[in-house]
């Protein structure tokens, strides 16, 4: 069993940057690809980026340039770097894991591919 928890949301201007992160409990947490994901009101929940064990990244073709997954094995932590924010990423922003090591390009964006998820965090951009 994993257990995640994500921190580093909160309210920010327009052009800001914020750094999320989602801590995992377990001793495998090298093994696991991992991703984030955020749903906005009233959407379905929407594919950001996904890291898998070795460090390949894969990212959603709307955040490509302003967001960076990252991953610290040793601390048990995957991170996602905000730039230049926008009003329409306000959304709450989902951290998951997968027992597969790589899930990449075909599988990444698909939320069944990810096995626990955790509570989310919220990001509010104001214009």
């Amino acid at each position: 069993q994993v257990q995640l928890e994500e921190s580093g949301g909160g309210l920010v201007q327009a052009g800001g940057s914020l750094r999320l992160s989602c801590a995992a409990s377990g001793r495998t947490f090298s093994n696991y690809a991992m991703g984030w994901f955020r749903q906005a009101p009233g959407k379905e929940r929407e594919f950001v980026a996904t890291i898998d064990w070795s460090g390949s990244t894969y990212y959603a073709d709307s955040v490509k340039g302003r967001f960076t997954i990252s991953r610290d094995n040793a601390k048990n932590t995957v991170y996602l770097q905000i730039n230049n924010l926008k009003p329409e990423d306000t959304a709450v922003y989902y951290c998951a894991a997968s027992r597969r090591a790589h899930v990449g390009a075909q599988l990444g964006y698909i939320v069944s591919s990810y096995d626990y998820w955790g509570q989310g965090t919220q990001v509010t951009v104001s214009s």
